[in-house]
């Protein structure tokens, strides 16, 4: 068959391009490293804008922007068995031998069921499994562990005290109004499906898909479906790298093949720049008269070609190049060096473009710092976040519980405890299987006492490129964490009764004290209470404690707004004292809901559930530092976000004071 007349602008690109190829069939032959980073450092290796999708559509896609949670979840103190709420208090002493006697309520809580009756003391109601927290109530008993009596009034009798909080979910306990639901960058998978669906959210802002075009060349190609000619072959290196590419988090642009004409593959590859964030040849590259395609990408603008030649086996005949901004690789034309190569050098682009992290391990060994509880008679399955311990990786366990949906985000991996085994003794070693993507411990390792200003300062430390894990375990705990070395910096807002200074009296030789903010406590209560409405805090609580209609609600012991509420008290134990609930916007959403009157929390919460708020005085939020980790890259990048402007804007935007220097 006679060979096709060119047109003279068309043989002159001919022309130049097979001289071209004659002249440089390799550039020079580099290391992967070297070939990598010249490649790299002409790339905005930034995620992708973002494209809102449905909830259904996120999944496994990145999130383009942080999440705040709008609404608390629980939305309410709900029971997390069938049962009756009570007081703790009426069920002290009960025993087989003296049980103790309450009379019901003419009322049944289910699920969707707004209370009506306070359980007074001496009475109970009978609620179901997420039903909510009548007023009163600060437990809830099991329906197995009571005895119905028939004989008039309905009464209830038990033979086992309650402790207060028992079987209740509390509000926020979960997901907390104003608390950082996802970060950007995440990556969507079920359990973050639910964690936006508990917040209501139908549509969500996630990184756009890096669109790959993908191109095949050479003579020989045939395309899929079509009968194989005499010296042709089967199309797969384009099938495989459009399957590559969708597992690497891209958008795959099948275009085909294109013979060795040089014409029609300069035609192709311009039409694939146009429409692509990236382009991937295959074959091409190497000595053989036909191999085009480098010389092809060489003729299309700046900076061009930077590698070709690498010194890999297989995959030496690999072309990277730059056009514009859009990075170009041709691949060898061997279907296993187009895959090495892709792996190698192509994968990790489109991964940065599409946000979405490295590939993980599967399995790690790790020792669990605290005794674990298990039940007999059943194998359990312990969630647990990894950390890095001084003596190697540590598996802590989670505590939100099983109604929970964050639980799973926060995990990297769970452990077994066998059915026959009830508990799992504290300094075990353990095999965590890890979650998704986990592999290995983060960056920083954060242990105490949570506030929605440190959102700000993990942001800022991820923008350093720094991965963070938080564990709000309250201040005590954190303290514990440190001196344990389980974990780099515990927040902690702890006053000394002594002195009255703020965690000062935390430093020892192993911690020290870095300051952080000021934030104001007080007394929150519902708009227009005449209790406490124009009142000081102190005058508030005075009042509070000579009305035995005024409900507070208390927080955990452990917290440090604990340990100030109960200076604030001087031994007082005032109506809803029992009521413990591990978080300010717990607090807040007991008053804004009716179920307590009053209690103490930072302003921030205050004004996010529209509450009114007297100043008590503001407190410390500072950073214990576990001195042998200080010299540590994320450890000093974090107090170095601490100072940062930016951040001490947005501390300030949420309503605290920075600590100078």
């Amino acid at each position: 068959m006679s060979e096709r007349p060119a047109a003279s602008g068309e043989a002159d690109l001919v022309s130049r391009v097979r001289q071209a190829a004659r002249q440089e069939q390799f550039l020079d032959v580099v290391s992967a490293d070297e070939a990598r980073a010249r490649f790299e450092s002409h790339l905005d290796l930034s995620p992708l804008g973002a494209e809102t999708v449905t909830l259904a559509d996120a999944l496994s896609r990145v999130l383009a922007h942080d999440i705040v949670a709008a609404v608390d979840a629980p939305s309410f103190d709900r029971s997390n068995v069938d049962g009756f709420a009570v007081r703790a208090a009426d069920t002290i002493g009960a025993n087989n031998a003296a049980p103790k006697i309450l009379r019901l309520n003419a009322e049944v809580i289910a699920c969707g069921y707004s209370p009506v009756l306070e359980v007074v003391s001496g009475s109970a109601t009978t609620i179901a499994t997420g039903g909510v927290i009548p007023r009163g109530a600060d437990a809830v008993v099991m329906v197995e562990q009571t005895e119905l009596i028939d004989e008039g009034e309905p009464r209830i009798e038990l033979a086992r005290a309650a402790a207060p909080g028992q079987f209740i979910s509390y509000a926020g306990s979960d997901i907390a109004r104003g608390e950082m639901l996802l970060r950007r960058g995440a990556r969507i998978g079920s359990r973050e499906i639910g964690m936006l669906a508990a917040c209501g959210l139908s549509h969500v802002d996630v990184v756009r898909k890096p669109k790959v075009a993908v191109l095949s060349t050479g003579d020989e190609l045939v395309a899929l479906g079509e009968p194989l000619k005499p010296a042709g072959i089967y199309d797969s290196n384009g099938a495989i790298i459009a399957a590559a590419v969708v597992e690497a988090g891209g958008e795959a642009l099948p275009m085909g093949s294109v013979a060795d004409d040089a014409a029609a593959l300069e035609k192709a590859v311009r039409a694939a720049l146009a429409q692509s964030d990236m382009v991937v040849l295959s074959a091409g590259t190497s000595k053989g008269a036909g191999d085009l395609s480098q010389a092809v990408v060489a003729q299309l603008g700046a900076p061009g070609i930077l590698v070709h030649g690498v010194a890999l086996k297989p995959g030496k005949p690999l072309c990277l190049a730059v056009i514009g901004k859009t990075p170009v690789a041709v691949l060898p034309g061997f279907p296993t060096s187009a895959i090495f190569t892709f792996h190698a050098f192509v994968a990790p682009v489109i991964r940065a473009l599409a946000g979405l992290p490295p590939e993980a391990a599967r399995t790690v060994e790790a020792r669990v710092p605290v005794r674990v509880a298990s039940e007999l008679g059943r194998k359990e399955f312990v969630l647990v976040s990894l950390i890095d311990g001084d003596d190697g990786p540590v598996a802590f366990p989670t505590g939100k519980g099983s109604g929970s949906v964050t639980s799973f985000s926060q995990a990297d991996g769970f452990i077994e405890i066998a059915a026959l085994a009830s508990s799992l003794d504290a300094g075990t070693v353990a095999q965590v299987t890890l979650i998704g993507s986990a592999a290995t411990a983060p960056d920083l390792v954060i242990m105490g006492s949570h506030d929605v200003a440190l959102d700000v300062v993990v942001g800022a430390l991820a923008a350093r490129g720094f991965s963070a894990r938080t564990l709000a375990v309250g201040s005590l705990g954190g303290v514990a964490a440190a001196s344990r070395g389980e974990c780099d910096i515990a927040p902690v807002h702890l006053i000394d009764p002594v002195s009255g200074d703020y965690n000062k009296h935390l430093v020892t030789p192993a911690l020290s004290l870095v300051r952080g903010w000021k934030r104001m406590q007080g007394v929150l209560f519902r708009a227009g209470d005449t209790r406490f409405e124009g009142k000081s805090a102190v005058e508030a609580i005075t009042a509070a404690l000579a009305d035995a209609s005024a409900l507070m609600v208390n927080r955990n012991a452990g917290a440090g707004t604990r340990v100030l509420i109960d200076t604030l008290l001087r031994g007082a134990r005032p109506p809803g004292y029992a009521n413990q609930p591990k978080s300010h916007n717990a607090v807040a959403a007991a008053i804004a809901q009716g179920r307590a009157d009053w209690g103490v929390a930072i302003e921030p919460v205050a004004k996010l559930y529209g509450l009114s708020f007297l100043p008590v005085a503001p407190e410390h939020y500072d950073f214990l530092v576990v001195e042998s980790r200080r010299s540590r890259p994320a450890v000093r990048a974090f107090l170095d976000a601490l100072r940062d402007e930016r951040a001490r804007a947005g501390i300030r935007a949420l309503g605290m004071v920075p600590a100078d220097g």
